[in-house]
């Protein structure tokens, strides 16, 4: 069974931290761009961050500007999982956060959210004090 699952998502509070988690299953995510996405109440979904497959790894990685400095997203090949590094997380950060993952259109992290080939269900981060 193919699927994506995130998970480690919750309530903090501004300027805490939490850490997300995408896990694979049914295939191997080393060969995936992986992008993490996020949509507010009333609001479009937005790219986030991106990391591209190991073997386009001298392709860079994705930050929106809206987090850059603040997220930091990595790969664990081993446990076919890539994770969100979320610090000083803001009120505006409050949304249901998606990864997602590519490699027939590009695994690469260029035109974010096109052809994206598998789709998780999301998890919720709320920032409030």
């Amino acid at each position: 069974q193919v699927q994506l699952v995130e998970s480690g998502g919750g309530l903090v509070q501004p300027g805490g931290s939490l850490r997300l988690s995408c896990a694979a299953s049914g295939f191997t995510l080393d060969y995936y761009a992986v992008g993490w996405f996020r949509q507010a109440p009333g609001k479009e979904r937005e790219g986030v961050s991106c990391i591209p497959s190991i073997s386009r790894s001298d392709f860079s990685t994705y930050y929106a500007e809206s987090v850059n400095g603040r997220f930091t997203i990595s790969r664990d090949n081993a446990k076919n999982t890539v994770y969100l590094q979320m610090n000083s997380l803001k009120p505006e950060d409050t949304a249901v956060y998606y990864c997602a993952a590519r490699t027939r259109y590009s695994s690469t992290c260029l035109d974010l959210g096109y052809g994206m080939d598998y789709w998780g269900e999301g998890v919720l981060v709320t920032v409030s004090s």
